[in-house]
């Protein structure tokens, strides 16, 4: 067991959640669902369910519990992406049934919550030690809602 687990508050659809997560992420897997076997402030027992979940071998624990704070921007999940047909990928998927595309990289998920798809080479480029080429790239990340890999080299190395 890691030390630190993200936990992830659902008002009804962790179990959906999770499926849908590992779906999407390869290599990943549900573990377990458990219900709470007696009665909480957020139901009877029986109706408050714990799902076990990894991706990519990071461990997450979600839980249907019902309405309490919905996710914000305040906490996200960044998917560090090899190369365009990843960042592809991950964006049509994450976005399937109802996800809503957000400037610089971000969606919100069906379920609300939020995700970074970035290539993995945007951290490279923005510490750059020429601070011009870096703001190049800054400047070409803040007109982007999905990330262009080859854009942001472009602009990076001075083209448009």
């Amino acid at each position: 067991m890691q030390k630190i687990t993200p936990h992830l508050w659902y008002s009804k659809e962790a179990e959906e959640a999770a499926a849908f997560y590992v779906s999407v992420f390869p290599g990943s897997r549900l573990r377990r669902v458990t219900t709470l076997p007696i009665d909480s402030p957020s139901g009877p027992a029986g109706s408050v369910r714990m799902v076990e979940f990894d991706l990519f071998g990071q461990e997450f624990l979600a839980i249907t519990a019902g309405p309490l704070d919905p996710f914000n921007h305040a906490v996200s999940f960044v998917v560090n992406c090899e190369d365009q047909a990843e960042i592809d990928r991950y964006w049509e998927a994450l976005l399937q049934g109802g996800g809503t595309p957000e400037q610089c990289g971000w969606i919100r998920d069906r379920f609300g919550l939020c995700w970074q798809i970035v290539p993995s080479i945007l951290g490279e480029l923005m510490a750059h030690p020429d601070r011009a080429r870096a703001a190049r790239a800054a400047l070409a990340m803040m007109k982007m809602v999905k990330f262009d890999v080859a854009a942001l080299r472009s602009a990076f190395d001075g083209g448009g």
